[in-house]
């Protein structure tokens, strides 16, 4: 089998919130991405909630003129934030489900009932010049939906069995990759993110057809620890072993 290069998209909200916590103008976001494309990093996530609760606006602007590799927002189905994006032109947006209360994003979208919203701001990314990648579940209906609004990409859904343990974590691993061959079969390209870290990732890299892993929270909170450019390399480094995992 053909070995080939995952890409990494470093998560850097949780640096903002870092930041927000005490209002200040540091950790810098902006420095924190350099290091990250500095350690290997093909791509940057960031996440403008509608709360704005760790990135703000003035992050997107900056970042758009700053990072050299993909820049990746994620993004609820919100018209405010949907003007912002056409106007900052990131390379790619995520849409993602968003809840006031949740601590993190929940679960995929529901693109198969919100097909006539979601197909509408498909419309007005991609006339922007943008590719649109679908935040969803690994379910054959919701992959379907998404290639047929003209999605790009889909991200698969990681974190409930990131969370599982024992045979629950095996039955989602499964799905997963089930997920990942019936996106490729549509001709969407695949992502994967949300709650992957160095304990579980080695049997994330069991999915196949997988482009770009985006990853976040453990990078950041482990840079406490070591510093950010050597958690981003432990992070590639265990990304280096795939060989386009179970076809």
């Amino acid at each position: 089998m053909t070995k080939q290069r995952l890409k990494l998209g470093v998560n850097i909200d949780h640096v903002a919130t870092l930041r927000q916590a005490r209002g200040t103008s540091y950790p810098d976001v902006v420095t924190a991405a350099a290091i990250c494309e500095s350690a290997g990093a093909q791509g940057i996530t960031i996440h403008l909630r509608e709360d704005r609760r760790h990135i703000q606006d003035a992050d997107v602007y900056e970042l758009r003129r700053t990072v050299d590799g993909t820049l990746n927002l994620e993004m609820a189905n919100v018209r405010e934030i949907v003007e912002i994006a056409a106007e900052v032109g990131p390379d790619e947006v995520c849409l993602v489900p968003e809840k006031r209360e949740e601590l993190t994003t929940e679960g995929g979208l529901d693109v198969v009932g919100q097909r006539d919203a979601m197909a509408s701001t498909v419309g007005i990314l991609k006339d922007a010049g943008i590719k649109v990648s679908l935040f969803v579940e690994a379910a054959a209906d919701q992959l379907s939906a998404s290639r047929d609004i003209g999605a790009d990409y889909v991200e698969l859904h990681t974190g409930t069995f990131c969370d599982a343990t024992g045979d629950e974590a095996n039955a989602e691993l499964e799905k997963l990759i089930s997920g990942a061959r019936t996106a490729s079969d549509l001709g969407l390209q695949v992502n994967a993110g949300h709650g992957i870290n160095t304990a579980n990732i080695d049997r994330v890299l069991e999915m196949p057809h997988l482009d770009t892993l985006n990853i976040g929270h453990s990078i950041v909170a482990r840079a406490v620890f070591v510093g950010l450019e050597t958690a981003v390399g432990e992070i590639l480094d265990r990304m280096a072993a795939y060989g386009g995992g179970r076809l």
